[in-house]
């Protein structure tokens, strides 16, 4: 299990990065949510370049996914890891459902 962070750098351009536990002030200070809603996206669906729609953790429950980035690079996410989302501007990513079956995810958007 592993939680990223997603977020749009000085560049313009969205990166990812994995931050110690420990590092993460969301482990520290409970966060306020406004609602959790869970989507199932059938395999191979693809979505491309966009940016997140508001900050939200999109949580893996079932299934692979692979965010693209401008650089070429990709993240596999899989059953258990989390995205804080937070990408709000700039270049985007993409997203794929890799693998066999569909992908169940649980998105909770972070109250602001």
């Amino acid at each position: 299990m592993s939680i990223f962070h997603m977020y749009t750098g000085d560049d313009g351009q969205s990166h990812i990065e994995e931050p110690a536990l420990s590092a993460q002030p969301s482990q520290e200070t409970p966060q306020a949510t406004q609602e959790i809603f869970f989507r199932e996206l059938p395999a191979g669906t693809a979505m491309d370049w966009h940016n997140a729609p508001r900050r939200q953790y999109v949580i893996v429950l079932k299934g692979q996914m692979e965010i693209g980035f401008k650089d070429g690079s990709v993240q596999r996410c899989g059953a258990g890891d989390a995205v804080l989302a937070a990408d709000l501007t700039g270049s985007g990513h993409t997203t794929r459902v890799v693998g066999d079956g569909p992908a169940v995810v649980g998105v909770v958007p972070v109250a602001d």
